[in-house]
């Protein structure tokens, strides 16, 4: 067996840490939780790689990146992840996980929906059903604001 670096191990444990604390934090740490973050860095890289090689991004005029643009991404799915955590302690203190899984869930559903209009930013072909389905979605989003 190899040796590890003391970076290596570093890093390691530090990772570890991280983990636990979260866990600690959002009353355990599931499958659903990891599914969100995952989905959460593939919006964001997928919205970088939009605006970045693409320019085709709709959250700036010229479609390119704009920092500004970025941590505002940042922030929402950080504000995304206080809202969960909030949801974990209401179930904490009823001492079940229905809201907190709800949650998760919808916010699952919504990096999906935002992975999908970025996937279609990018030229990538999807269904027809999915092309509708989505524009609709799109539109209900645009009366909303």
């Amino acid at each position: 067996m190899q040796h590890m670096t003391e970076a290596k191990a570093a890093l390691m444990m530090a990772a570890g840490c991280v983990r636990a604390v979260a866990s600690a934090i959002y009353g355990g740490w599931d499958k659903a939780m990891s599914t969100l973050v995952i989905f959460m860095m593939i919006d964001y890289v997928m919205g970088l790689i939009v605006a970045g090689v693409f320019h085709n991004s709709d959250k700036t005029k010229g479609g390119s990146l704009d920092s500004h643009e970025g941590w505002k991404g940042l922030w929402r799915k950080g504000v995304t992840l206080l809202v969960v955590l909030v949801a974990a302690r209401l179930d904490a203190t009823m001492g079940t996980t229905f809201i907190k899984d709800a949650v998760v869930l919808a916010y699952i559903a919504n990096e999906a929906i935002s992975i999908m209009e970025n996937a279609g930013l990018m030229g990538v072909p999807y269904p027809e059903p999915m092309k509708k389905a989505l524009a609709q979605l799109q539109g209900k989003n645009q009366e909303g604001k």
